[in-house]
């Protein structure tokens, strides 16, 4: 993209021998005078964004949410909705539930049977035949069948078969119970036997006995969705109980991050090399217990046994009997317990500079507090996007008008899921060419331009959701290494940082460099556009894959995930040197990858040493919060702290409270995985641009002073 108006350069390249960059000695840290950068993909961005917000106001338009909420008749009416004839009906009926073939067909409204709204659903047996007889004795039981059907009808005068042909009535009702607002069978086990409503066999209306194991296999896995029912209730009672307390932990979880940080300048030495004796250790212990393996089996009548003279054998103790075997694991340990002893020797210089940044990081963040609070606004704007994404795809969805179509569940038929009118559809051809056929609401669509290009506005949905929430990530991470540049590259700490560093870069990365942020956000969300895209064709066409395609397809997948992370680390160094030089992406991109390459063993180090010490806080954070829970919701110090004793499952606020610890404290750790990024690269370019001379003196800390394999470094007054 192009740079309009770009700062000056700020460093010149010797092309006829190619050496590394020379860079302005009057560099003082991040450029104060800029201009906006790759401002054509601002402009597209803008667009995009112009268009987004169209889309969502026409989906708004046409959608109608009510159509997700509420279940929907034959006829399409909502059951339930307010203003309408079935406000006070918001359960769904079916006719004939034998009709169903699975939950999931009668969820989706596609049942091959009547359905209409009722108030409640039947609580006991009753057949249609089985009122007509004591009609004129009993009215009482024809009065609550009659509820069940289509309208209202004075007294059951037609015949069983007419009754079928128009249908109007179900021929049975059986007791049910409300669940996802439709009727579905009451099964109950009574001495292990399945029932409905304390029934075995009951009488289907036509003259036939069903048992409740065949009403089982027409609405099968209804049981499993009402345990789940009752789970999800149980859930939800213990979450009543225990919010405050995950609230607590969750705070708790907050100071503890807090406090992690500001202690690793100096505690991230004795982590990192605790740890890597500890590996040492193990593997010592490996290599002494696979030898004594080794000699003990010398002398059995296997030792003489190679691997290759017992083949390939499914039981793997076999093999721990070959002294081979023993001797093949001491040999490997002990060459993987050399090889990291030698570079311990070797890198350790490198691995106490990388120490060192990480104790600089958690000095930096001690004078710029203010840069945990942003991944509060990130999170803000983030649920910004997915709610209008959500919003968006629900109304999109339910764009439409009601589409009928017809069904024969009494055999094939050429007219089967062409559309129809219920109105009439009795008295037209395509109903007598099949008898038994019914005109059924199907789904919500239409014939208009809109409706034809509904599954395209959904793409455009997903693609501008995703640019967009990588934008708001690209954008915090730019701010951030704003505020941690303007900390490197004072002189004088924490004298000579800039007042308020954090809101001054944020300012500046969405004044300047809008486009640059959207550019690179716009090349990850077509990576993982494409990605998604993929696994749908996977998941569409698994079944009539070869062995070939899905070959192909897994190599592209694998293809794209590597591409993805390789292009967000270039992202992440690319938003750095955005925030200091002011250049635009590409130009950007293009130094950090320069300028990664030319210190490439220490950005392997760096990015370990910082991994490893990121995933043991987040694990002692989340640790020390799941243990407190987990005493607390087992009631195991009551005498310290009584918690709350109703609980149906005190697994479910514990792995809340765990989940959510470990989630807060990846928050807070992702600001100073940023802030160690940040101050990597200010440290290599000082390096690059200095030379520890008094024209010349290095930006960075007294503390990385004698590590550097450099000339005498001038001291420079700094508050520590």
């Amino acid at each position: 993209m192009m740079d309009m108006g770009q700062p000056p350069d700020t460093y010149s390249e010797d092309k006829k021998y190619g050496n590394p960059r020379t860079f302005d000695p009057n560099f003082k840290g991040p450029v104060a005078n800029r201009n906006c950068t790759d401002i054509l993909c601002c402009i597209i961005f803008m667009l995009f964004i112009i268009g987004y917000i169209l889309l969502g106001l026409i989906a708004w338009v046409h959608g109608d949410p009510r159509k997700v909420v509420f279940p929907t008749d034959s006829e399409g009416h909502f059951c339930g909705q307010k203003g309408t004839p079935t406000e006070n009906k918001s359960i769904l009926f079916y006719f004939n539930l034998f009709s169903c073939t699975s939950p999931s067909v009668m969820v989706n409204l596609q049942c091959p049977t009547t359905q209409i709204c009722v108030s409640k659903c039947p609580e006991k047996f009753l057949t249609y035949v089985g009122t007509q007889f004591p009609y004129r004795k009993d009215k009482g039981s024809w009065t609550y069948f009659s509820q069940f059907c289509k309208s209202s009808f004075a007294k059951p005068e037609k015949t069983l078969s007419q009754m079928i042909m128009d249908d109007d009535c179900p021929t049975v009702i059986f007791p049910s119970r409300p669940l996802l607002q439709r009727c579905f069978p009451d099964f109950s086990f009574v001495n292990g036997t399945l029932t409905v409503g304390n029934k075995t066999v009951f009488e289907d209306g036509k003259g036939s006995t069903r048992n409740a194991t065949e009403l089982r296999a027409a609405a099968k896995s209804i049981n499993k969705i009402l345990d789940a029912k009752a789970i999800g209730v149980k859930v939800f009672e213990d979450y009543a109980t225990t919010w405050y307390w995950i609230l607590i932990g969750l705070t708790i979880a907050m100071l503890l991050s807090w406090i992690f940080l500001i202690l690793l300048r100096f505690t991230a030495g004795f982590l990192f090399w605790v740890f890597i004796l500890g590996v040492i250790g193990i593997i010592g212990y490996g290599i002494w217990y696979c030898y004594w393996e080794y000699k003990n089996l010398q002398g059995h009548h296997t030792s003489y046994l190679t691997i290759y003279d017992i083949g390939i054998q499914s039981d793997m103790n076999i093999y721990l009997q070959l002294r081979q075997t023993w001797l093949t694991f001491t040999i490997i340990l002990s060459v993987l317990e050399v090889v990291i002893i030698l570079m311990l020797i070797f890198l350790r210089n490198r691995i106490r500079l990388s120490i060192a940044l990480l104790k600089e990081g958690s000095k930096a963040i001690g004078y710029i507090p203010s840069t945990l609070i942003y991944p509060v606004l990130t999170f803000i704007l983030l649920s910004i996007c997915i709610s209008y994404w959500a919003v968006t795809a629900v109304y999109l969805a339910t764009s439409g008008v009601p589409v009928y179509k017809i069904i024969a569940p009494g055999g094939p038929c050429k007219h089967e899921n062409k559309t129809c009118d219920p109105e009439g559809f009795n008295t037209t051809e395509m109903s007598k060419a099949c008898p038994g056929a019914q005109c059924i609401f199907s789904f919500y669509g239409g014939k208009t331009l809109y409706h034809q290009y509904i599954n395209t506005f959904q793409m455009f949905n997903l693609f501008v959701f995703l640019w967009l929430i990588n934008f708001v990530i690209a954008l915090g991470q730019c701010t951030l290494a704003g505020a941690f540049a303007s900390y490197y590259w004072a002189l004088k700490k924490p004298d000579d940082i800039p007042p308020y560093p954090l809101f001054s870069a944020f300012g500046r990365a969405i004044r300047y460099h809008t486009g640059s942020l959207a550019f690179g956000s716009l090349i990850l969300a077509l990576i993982q556009m494409i990605r998604i895209i993929l696994e749908y064709m996977d998941r569409r066409f698994k079944e009539s894959q070869n062995n070939i395609s899905k070959f192909l397809q897994c190599c592209l997948k694998c293809c794209f995930w590597c591409l993805e992370k390789v292009v967000k680390f270039l992202n992440r160094n690319a938003y750095v040197m955005i925030a200091i030089h002011g250049k635009g992406f590409c130009r950007s991109a293009r130094d950090a990858f320069n300028l990664l390459i030319r210190n490439i063993l220490k950005v392997a180090i760096m990015d370990k040493v910082t991994e490893f010490v990121l995933i043991l806080g987040k694990i002692l954070v989340a640790g020390c919060i799941g243990i407190l829970a987990f005493l607390l919701f087992t009631q195991r110090i009551p005498m310290i702290l009584e918690g709350p004793t109703s609980l149906n499952y005190y697994w479910v606020p514990l792995l809340t409270v765990v989940i959510g610890s470990y989630l807060v404290a990846h928050g807070f750790f992702s600001v100073y995985a940023m802030c160690i990024d940040t101050l990597f690269i200010c440290f290599c370019e000082d390096l690059e641009r200095n030379d520890g001379s008094t024209e010349k003196p290095y930006f960075i800390a007294p503390t990385l002073h004698g590590i550097l394999n450099k000339k005498q470094l001038v001291p420079q007054k700094q508050k520590e």
